[in-house]
């Protein structure tokens, strides 16, 4: 049995740390695969420290070692900026690496990215739909490809969709959102989803290392999230240390990924506007006034549709990235 698949067994008997402790093992014997797995365990702290730079480091080592998914992964890393600013021709090499070795994913990536039609991390200018507050749209923000792309990748992914509870300082199962989400964090994305977040930090003036964990929410017929605010509001004692360490959240980017359903509308019942996006379109939304406080006017709900499905690709944005470990 391969030192991964005994990290998994002690995963599966909830033994994460004799897990990580295998791969660290089998890492320092020059496993270049259990050095990569080991490294997008602790750059994201999943069952275990969040180490990010010794991550990072241990996903250069790999890739030197031959691994082609380490190659992946280290191309996200380029592309975030997470560490330095962010090197697109540095990912894209990446990327070109992991496919020659073999990894197709990243092959599959490459193509995804060739459908982009014009500038590969530019998108056009947006159209203003409100000025206060601010909401803008992107007529053909992607292409009908990495539509296609995003929604694949979140199919096999997707869970009940949850709500941040104040009082209890956890998300939990709410009848306010019935809808279900897919979440990407640092390590679960691709170079399809960065390309996607470049778009969206040129649109809305902040750096992709802003960007929360991107999410891919689906709708079904009936299913909502009711009024509700993006914004994080540093008034209230159980969010002033997401504040504190976080920033404050000071947009949402949508992009609408299919067409075909009816409903489903985004809603800003106190300026009056609803929008029904089309496939590839962006939306973005200033959630705070200048001086960073909540901007009440922004109270917003994603109707449910009558008839189909929706997916949109949800984007919240920070002002500054979160504090380094």
């Amino acid at each position: 049995m391969s030192a991964i698949a005994r990290a998994r067994a002690f995963d599966a008997d909830g033994r994460h740390d004799e897990a990580i402790n295998e791969l660290a093992n089998a890492a320092q014997r020059g496993d270049a695969e259990a050095m990569t797995q080991l490294a997008k365990r602790i750059i994201v702290g999943d069952r275990a420290p969040r180490l990010r730079s010794q991550g990072i480091n241990l996903l250069a080592d790999a890739v030197k070692m031959g691994s082609a998914e380490a190659a992946d992964r280290l191309a996200v890393i380029h592309a975030s900026g997470v560490v330095t600013s962010a090197d697109w021709p540095a990912a894209l090499k990446m990327l070109a690496l992991a496919a020659e070795r073999g990894w197709a994913p990243a092959g599959a990536q490459l193509e995804v990215l060739a459908s982009m039609p014009g500038s590969l991390l530019v998108p056009e200018p947006g159209r203003v739909i409100s000025e206060q507050p601010r909401i803008c749209n992107f007529p053909h923000f992607i292409s009908e490809r990495v539509c296609d792309w995003l929604i694949e990748r979140a199919r096999g992914r997707l869970e009940r969709a949850r709500v941040y509870d104040v009082r209890r300082q956890t998300d939990i199962v709410d009848e306010s959102r019935t809808n279900s989400f897919a979440v990407f964090n640092a390590m679960e994305a691709d170079l399809v989803h960065l390309m996607v977040q470049t778009r969206m930090s040129i649109g809305c003036g902040q750096p992709v290392s802003h960007m929360e964990a991107s999410t891919v929410l689906h709708y079904a017929v009936g299913q909502t999230i009711g009024y509700h605010y993006d914004f994080v509001d540093p008034a209230d004692p159980g969010q002033a240390e997401d504040v504190r360490t976080r920033g404050h959240r000071v947009a949402t980017f949508l992009i609408y990924l299919n067409d075909g359903y009816q409903g489903g509308e985004t809603v800003f019942p106190r300026i009056g506007v609803r929008h029904a996006g089309q496939r590839g379109e962006g939306l973005l939304f200033v959630n705070t006034l200048p001086d960073g406080q909540p901007d009440l006017r922004t109270l917003h709900s994603g109707e449910p549709p009558t008839q189909g499905e929706k997916w949109v690709f949800s984007q919240f944005v920070r002002d500054r990235p979160e504090l380094a470990d």
